[in-house]
């Protein structure tokens, strides 16, 4: 953890470039830091995942309406300040990304973070060593 994930609507695909949003999501979330400069996320457990919905129904269906809902969902710890500026940079981010698309065609797009204690939490990952600081 943490996770974004990106559920958008099929109709973006020949416009959006989502491999890119996901790398640029991905580089805005290891760039955050908290109020004592440490990073908030850890390099090997960030992921940002896009699913392309190929059915959908958006608002009133009188047009090409299109999509995105991004989803950040982390654990506890870190600071109200800490979690919003998080949200401001990664919304940042995708308002830079939708901003061409939206100028050609209507799309609603959503960020929401959640936090929260799992119930379950198992891991299994080769990844995280490669980031440990010796």
């Amino acid at each position: 953890m943490p996770h974004l994930v990106i559920f958008y609507s099929a109709n973006l695909d020949a416009q959006a470039d989502m491999n890119a949003l996901c790398r640029s999501l991905a580089d805005t979330m290891l760039a955050q830091v908290d109020e004592a400069g440490q990073p908030v996320f850890p390099p090997g457990g960030t992921r940002v995942l896009a699913y392309p919905a190929p059915r959908y129904a958006i608002a009133d269906g009188q047009n090409d309406y299109a999509f995105a809902y991004l989803n950040l969902r982390m654990g506890r710890g870190r600071s109200e300040a800490t979690q919003q500026r998080i949200g401001e940079a990664l919304l940042a981010v995708a308002k830079e990304f939708f901003d061409p698309i939206q100028l050609r065609r209507l799309v609603g797009v959503t960020l929401q973070i959640d936090i929260g204690t799992e119930v379950f939490d198992g891991k299994l990952s080769n990844l995280h060593p490669l980031f440990k600081k010796d």
